[in-house]
């Protein structure tokens, strides 16, 4: 994979098929997140400036895999730990479904508030702890950077039907965390290469159920 060294909107778009007006309110979040940035700390100071790979490229890159298994659907998604709004609010932009942001930062879900009215995004924000939400089961779970694997697969737990994929950001500790995993849960796994950055993977959890 090789992504330039510079890396905005206009690479964003090349590597990413959105149309213009989804662009448009993309380019409203991305704005935000730079001015909230400075009093809120959001996300990693040392990210800010290339946002476009780190964040939105790595957040949307789900659209078009999720896309291959759900071709004209929309999706009601649950995004935990959604921090910032990464990958939840970025796929709710993109067209992907109606998504609920699960965050217990409460100056994160402010700024998530925020990007939704000036975004119009089908997303809404759930200020807790996921292990005290009380929802229905989803057809999509993601997650980026908040916990290993078996948490995730334990917090996902109330809100996994037969149907139901989990969708996760992960890093160079994937493989190990799924071993771990696998001595609790069983499921189908999928592997896809991350294309935002070299150390990153993305799998694909389904058939879900506790040994």
């Amino acid at each position: 994979m090789t992504v330039p060294a510079i890396y905005g909107p206009e690479e964003f778009v090349a590597d990413i098929d959105v149309s213009r007006e989804t662009l448009h309110r993309l380019k409203l979040y991305s704005s935000a997140l730079t001015k909230w940035q400075k009093a809120k700390n959001l996300v990693a100071n040392s990210t800010i400036d290339d946002q476009w790979r780190r964040h939105f490229l790595d957040s949307a890159q789900l659209f078009p895999l999720i896309r291959q298994y759900h071709p004209a659907t929309s999706l009601k998604l649950l995004d935990i730990g959604s921090g910032a709004g990464f990958p939840g609010l970025v796929l709710a932009i993109m067209g992907l479904g109606q998504a609920i942001m699960v965050e217990s930062n409460g100056r994160k879900c402010i700024f998530m508030n925020h990007v939704i009215r000036e975004t119009n995004a089908p997303a809404t924000v759930i200020n807790d702890r996921v292990e005290l939400v009380d929802h229905p089961t989803v057809d999509i779970i993601t997650s980026r950077a908040c916990a290993k694997i078996e948490q995730l697969l334990a917090w996902s737990a109330p809100f996994v039907g037969p149907q139901t994929e989990i969708w996760l950001l992960k890093g160079l500790t994937a493989e190990e965390e799924l071993t771990r995993a696998a001595a609790s849960w069983n499921m189908i796994t999928e592997q896809f290469d991350s294309r935002s950055s070299d150390e990153g993977v993305i799998l694909r959890l389904s058939d879900i159920k506790r040994r």
